[in-house]
């Protein structure tokens, strides 16, 4: 029966309450990718196991945002070890690649590294992630984590609302700039029939299903040194691009030490740079100079703004991979740092320059277990679908986070061989004297540290519990300089914003904003969980 409804028309606001549980928690955007992370805790797995496997299952599920050829970024809580570990899964530039050689081949668009093809293409990270946590903390083989990926993939699922959506419009603006046969394994694979799915519709992605299951069987080894590798090193040769077996098989994801800030009495605990999780630290560390007894006012808005603003400025200026940034990124957090520039604020809204501190297009999720284990994982394509390439018969679609790449010999972040990029996505975890509190992310590029920001305030200043501290509307400054705010968000207060000097503006798209999930452990145990109500968000729990 063909339905006469139409599931993206929401006439009415809906409540969510937080969801209560004790033996584990997935918290994921799609259901199925919640629902195999569940399936894996009750096979004995732990919350790693089930990281995993929720993030093998995105890759299916939510293709228009990650996947196999992504990156990723985790922090987890072991409870064995009592500790938090870091998780950094970016792919560095192929060692062919540099910015020299990509004005000189004519690669480029204008002086800036190109969004799609294989020029803006990194190692892809993922895969590497997956067998790293799962090697290292799992408790089960990894091609048993990745087998409900696997079974999604072979045997299909039927299409959420607003998957079909941004299926939809990606479809529209790729057959518009993807042209040339480099770009001919996307159709083949993400638009078969010539038109993106619609609601309800069954997606079955065979080539994916066959790539999880060689990954799963070799630890990823397949990905990086075997036919897999083998197949994206003679595309990129067959296409121009500067991707090679020999950087694949070079790839080691690599464990963190997190970076925090104390924040009212809570660590906020962020992946180091070069991921952009600095930006929400910065902010916090300026924040902390002031007093929010309203969140809903025009003074907490506006300082949460420019506290953002001049975060991104250092974080623009001096963020990259930290082996070629030129200052200890530590100091960027340095509490007389942060009182310094909360100093400079004013009352109206300003355009910010980095300071001189003192010397010294993804989808997120998160886990929690019975023990106590608890993991905070992001992975990217970036922009959408990514670079638009998709390796024939693997289904392997790969990021293009070499877009983020200056190709100005003088900015930190220029493109250098085997140089990692300034990283957008960051997963974010909160712990207080010491114990976990839980994970939380926000997804949706620069977006991110924004709403780390946004749902940590409304978690410790405002005592909203986790589903509320989720849906509560978002403002997010653009790199245009103006700020965008939702439809939900206070029509009186975005009038005041106007008035200290923001470029405020109503966008009516809710998943420009974020999508966000967040579990809190209580003292008996008990875990509380929020999901995003922007999206097709679920919560598996028992």
């Amino acid at each position: 029966m063909k339905t006469t409804f139409d599931p993206l028309a929401q006439r009415y606001p809906s409540q969510r309450y937080p969801i209560y549980a004790r033996g584990g928690m997935v918290n994921c955007s799609s259901p199925q990718a919640a629902s195999a992370g569940l399936e894996i805790l009750r096979r004995g797995g732990n919350a790693m196991d089930a990281a995993v496997a929720a993030a093998a299952t995105l890759t299916v599920v939510e293709p228009t945002a990650n996947g196999i050829g992504s990156d990723a970024f985790a922090l987890v809580w072991s409870e064995k070890d009592r500790r938090l570990f870091g998780l950094n899964a970016s792919g560095p530039a192929p060692m062919l690649a540099s910015a020299e050689r990509v004005l000189s081949d004519g690669n480029d668009c204008g002086g800036k590294m190109p969004r799609r093809g294989w020029t803006p293409v990194t190692v892809p990270g993922a895969p590497g992630a997956w067998a790293e946590l799962a090697g290292r903390f799992g408790r089960l083989p990894l091609a048993e984590d990745l087998a409900p990926a696997v079974r999604y993939a072979r045997e299909g699922y039927p299409c959420a609302p607003n998957l079909a959506h941004i299926w939809q419009q990606d479809l529209r603006r790729y057959q518009a700039e993807l042209t040339g046969p480099a770009f001919a394994g996307w159709f083949r694979t993400f638009a078969p029939e010539g038109r993106a799915p619609e609601a309800g519709d069954m997606i079955r992605l065979p080539d994916h299903a066959a790539t999880l299951e060689a990954i799963g069987s070799t630890d990823a080894a397949a990905f990086y040194t075997g036919d897999i590798a083998r197949r994206i090193d003679a595309e990129s040769r067959k296409f121009g691009g500067y991707l090679r077996y020999e950087d694949l098989a070079a790839f080691e994801a690599k464990w963190v030490e997190p970076i925090r800030v104390n924040y009212r009495g809570y660590e906020v605990c962020e992946i180091p740079p070069n991921g952009q999780g600095i930006v929400a630290l910065m902010a916090l560390n300026i924040l902390k100079e002031f007093d929010f007894p309203r969140r809903d006012n025009a003074e907490t808005c506006h300082r949460q703004l420019e506290a953002i603003k001049m975060a991104f400025a250092d974080a623009f200026h001096y963020v990259t991979d930290p082996a070629h940034m030129t200052i200890d990124y530590q100091s960027l957090l340095d509490p007389a740092y942060g009182a310094m520039r909360a100093r400079e604020m004013g009352d109206t809204s300003r355009i910010w320059s980095h300071a001189v501190p003192p010397r010294s297009g993804t989808v997120y999720l998160c886990c929690a277990d019975g023990e106590g284990n608890m993991v905070s994982f992001i992975q990217s394509n970036y922009m959408g679908f990514g670079s638009g390439i998709v390796v024939d018969g693997t289904g392997v679609s790969l990021q293009n986070r070499g877009a983020d790449f200056s190709l100005d010999p003088a900015a930190a972040n220029c493109l250098q061989p085997g140089k990692r990029s300034y990283h957008t996505i960051i997963p974010g975890f909160l712990l207080k004297d010491g114990a976990p509190v839980g994970p939380f992310g926000v997804m949706g590029a620069y977006m991110q540290p924004q709403g780390h920001v946004q749902v940590v305030m409304n978690y410790v200043d405002f005592h909203m519990d986790p589903q509320q501290a989720l849906d509560a509307p978002r403002w997010q400054w653009m790199r245009d300089g103006s700020v965008t705010v939702e439809t939900r968000f206070d029509s009186q207060l975005a009038r005041e914003l106007r008035r200290r000097g923001h470029d405020v503006r109503v966008e009516l798209s809710t998943p420009s904003f974020g999508r966000g999930q967040m579990i809190v452990r209580l003292d008996n145990g008990v875990l509380v969980g929020g999901t995003e109500s922007r999206t097709d968000s679920n919560i598996a729990c028992f």
